[in-house]
């Protein structure tokens, strides 16, 4: 039995105790099982490692956490899902780690683990599998990493070149052969010395794979190389040393030679096409200055990004970039946040607002108040947010795994019936040749990219876009969906209410009621008067504020200006006035039937109080609404509205956009059971609110998703994170999962038919050796093109604009 102490978050009575214990006390492989209360901490006898991931999984269900971190391995050497397989399986044997991920496209692993996991030990394992791995840095890639991918690829195009150097002679070798004309082949002793220098020199790696597949009890691509090539090379050195004197021997060296070429080539091509997918990390990682320039009583230095503190100010030159989060505290400039947010035009930044790291500052100086630095900055989180997207596993990729952990052997036992069978049909050498065909043309590398490379460029390019997905499993049930059900209030709507009707009444000078209203609003903090504030300051009204100016909570405020005393407030405190603000009730009825909050301004006229004017708010709908809800209905998805605002703004806002299904005066947490009887339904059901009071019905939802407001990423809430107040972003999310899955599915199928044709056509003999070889990279390369292809993607409206 394996010993484990868990730290936990939560467990904070004897009753919390007592419900940990039952969740793990049930599980397959728990033993003795002791809780400190104290500690807040939890022991467990496992008889396996791997089994604590059952056990953090029950206490996470019973309501409380466990306390780990996320890491992330870099490998060089994964070529196959197997080697994936592999990994994954040598991680969770390490006591302390709860769950582990491997990516074969970027060649990491995602690993979560206790804080007291034995990181040495965990390499050790990785080290003794044959697969040697080595700690990223929390944040993004770091620069010698890119270096070091960098060099990997310059000597892998070198080795490439030289073995197709030594290759060539022994290639060009069959040719002379081909035309009877043995005297201009190429002597066999050279060809065993070329040959056997790309065999056992060049084609150590796939040896070297090999050995510790079968250590491990288990095959890969390398074993197939290894196993084809060298019965190639072996065939070939017999008749070389068993040929009579003075007869050419018959060799095959040019098969295992061209063979270990062409899969060198597709692993090279593979490798800088692999590089592409993660150019959104790369992008993310270059928008962070390495220095700032510090504001002190010194003056203005330039120092380490490193050695600012948390309130120091920093100044921000035209034409620089921003190198930390922060708030405005002199200066005016328009800001280019588009690799942040995806919004292709500059935004106005100015005193009191924040701005974010890596966001180009353009024509104006700017002092910043340093608010967040390093992993805490906007630009950290989506980094790490697209990293864990691209490091997760699809749950359809777990599939391919499993179908890969057998197809090896599967493979293995066909070539050898292809030889025993081809034997006694055409001929020891033939059957042979036609089994070098079938383990060479059956390498699994297709297979095992189809599903990560999809993802990861998938994810990268929606980023770039502004959607942020956090992981695989989100992608892949987003492209399901056909119902959304939005929130209406910062969502549909921008949130904040605004002036749409100023009226004035019983015969007021329109202008002298709106200067009144303005005088009287400007001293009162509620968001009815900012927002009548800005309407006024729009319209050109200089500032005059009222005096003996008052509020009175629920009703509104009152004041004096220019010797008349003035009130404004809601339909109660012109009752108390003494007034009747029915008196024009189909105006009324009308500005209610649209869901608006109606505000009246009084005054004293001949010592009586007498209505002004009518005001009108609403939350207006934020550009872009209809043109969302009806690209919805053009990909066909239904649309629900779901808001705990009035019936009648509720369906107001519904019917300007053309929502059909509306539920108004739903309380955040009813919001989830609404969303479930749409699940009920059969329905796919994503959700979308702004993130905070919607957290329930985003995490009920197939896929939630939040939308973004400045720096509140509400990214633990929802799969899918808007990085701003953009609809349009909702269809657009939907469509690039739906393009990313479709490449998935591209993928797979290309990769399941070129095995499914290839192997028996091999082992009929219908393709040689050297062409099962071509056609073994070639599908490698194209499963990672294809997936590429998503980086042209765009959001319909962008299409529509360019064209």
């Amino acid at each position: 039995m394996i010993s484990i102490t868990l730290p936990l978050s939560g467990m904070n009575c004897a009753s919390c105790v007592r419900r940990i214990e039952q969740a793990v006390s049930g599980l397959p492989g728990v033993g003795r099982i002791e809780a400190n209360l104290a500690a807040e901490s939890l022991r467990l006898e496992l008889q396996r490692p791997e089994q604590l991931a059952d056990a953090c999984s029950a206490i996470q269900r019973a309501g409380y956490g466990v306390i780990s971190e996320e890491r992330q391995l870099q490998f060089d050497n994964l070529t196959c899902a197997g080697c994936v397989r592999r990994v994954e399986n040598a991680l969770l044997g390490v006591p302390g780690v709860i769950s582990a991920e491997v990516n074969l496209a970027s060649q990491r692993a995602r690993v979560r683990l206790l804080p007291d996991c034995d990181k040495s030990q965990l390499l050790q394992a990785l080290e003794s599998a044959g697969y040697p791995g080595r700690w990223l840095q929390a944040e993004g890639e770091d620069a010698s990493e890119s270096v070091r991918r960098e060099q990997a690829l310059r000597a892998e195009r070198l080795r490439l070149i030289i073995a197709a150097v030594l290759s060539a002679p022994v290639a060009f070798a069959m040719f002379p052969e081909m035309l009877g004309r043995h005297d201009l082949m190429t002597p066999a002793w050279l060809q065993l010395l070329l040959a056997s220098i790309v065999q056992f020199v060049f084609g150590a790696r796939f040896y070297q794979g090999a050995w510790h597949a079968l250590r491990n009890r288990t095959g890969n691509m390398d074993l197939l190389v290894a196993m084809g090539t060298s019965a190639g090379w072996l065939l070939s050195t017999w008749h070389v040393f068993t040929t009579p004197a003075g007869q050419m021997p018959v060799l095959y060296y040019e098969a295992s030679a061209v063979i270990i070429c062409f899969v060198l080539l597709g692993k090279y091509l593979e490798s800088r096409a692999k590089g592409q997918t993660l150019e959104a990390i790369r992008a993310l990682g270059q928008l962070r200055p390495d220095q700032a320039r510090r504001r002190s009583r010194e003056g203005d230095q330039l120092v380490p990004v490193g050695e600012l503190r948390l309130g120091d100010r920093v100044v921000v030159l035209p034409g620089e970039r921003i190198p930390v989060d922060g708030l405005v505290r002199s200066g005016t400039s328009h800001v280019d946040e588009s690799m942040l947010t995806g919004e292709s035009l500059p935004v106005s930044r100015e005193v009191g607002q924040q701005v974010s790291t890596g966001s180009l500052n353009q024509d104006g100086q700017l002092i910043i108040e340093v608010q967040a630095l390093g992993q805490d900055t906007l630009l950290a989180k989506i980094m790490r947010l697209v990293e864990s997207a691209q490091a997760s596993k699809a749950p359809i990729q777990r599939l391919v795994d499993r179908v890969s952990a057998v197809f090896v052997p599967v493979v293995v036992v066909i070539a050898l019936l292809t030889f025993s069978i081809g034997s006694l049909l055409v001929g020891t050498e033939q059957a042979l040749l036609n089994a070098i065909a079938v383990l060479v043309i059956a390498c699994p590398c297709a297979l095992g990219l189809a599903t990560p490379t999809a993802i990861m460029v998938g994810t990268g390019v929606a980023a770039r876009h502004g959607i942020l997905i956090r992981d695989a499993e989100a992608l892949e049930r987003a492209h399901r969906v056909d119902t959304l059900v939005f929130d209406k209030t910062g969502t549909l709507t921008r949130g904040t209410p605004a002036v749409l009707a100023f009226e004035a009444l019983a015969g007021a000078d329109p202008a002298q009621a709106l200067r009144q209203a303005y005088a009287l609003q400007r001293q009162s903090s509620h968001p009815l008067a900012r927002a009548f504030c800005s309407y006024a300051e729009a319209a050109g009204l200089p500032p005059v504020d009222a005096e003996q100016a008052s509020n009175q909570p629920g009703r509104g405020s009152q004041g004096v200006h220019a010797g008349q005393r003035l009130w404004l407030g809601n339909r109660l405190m012109m009752q108390e006035l003494g007034l009747n603000p029915e008196a024009d009730s189909q105006r009324i009825a009308a500005h209610e039937a649209e869901g608006r909050t109606l505000s009246w301004l009084a005054g004293d006229v001949d010592g009586q109080p007498q209505l002004l004017a009518l005001i009108a708010f609403a939350d207006p709908l934020r550009e872009g609404s209809a043109a969302t809800i009806a690209e919805l209905k053009r990909q066909g998805i239904a649309s629900w509205l779901l808001s705990g605002d009035s019936q009648a703004a509720a369906s107001s806002v519904a019917r300007q956009l053309g929502i059909e299904q509306v539920r108004a005066q739903v309380l955040p947490a009813d919001k989830a059971e609404h969303i479930r009887e749409l699940q009920q339904q059969g329905r796919v059901v994503a959700m979308v609110g702004d993130g905070i009071n919607d957290a329930p019905a985003l995490g009920t939802a197939d896929v939630g998703m939040a939308m973004a407001s400045g720096t509140d990423v509400a990214m633990a809430s929802a799969g899918i994170t808007l990085m701003r107040g953009d609809p349009l972003l909702v269809p657009a999310a939907l469509d690039i999962a739906r393009h990313s899955w479709r490449k998935i599915r591209q993928n797979l199928f290309w990769a399941f038919v070129y095995n499914s044709l290839g192997i028996p056509l091999a082992a009929i003999g219908l393709l040689n050796p050297m062409m099962a070889g071509a056609m073994m990279a070639a599908s490698s390369v194209s499963v990672v093109s294809n997936a590429l292809l998503l980086k042209r993607w765009k959001p319909s409206t962008q299409k529509d604009s360019a064209g």
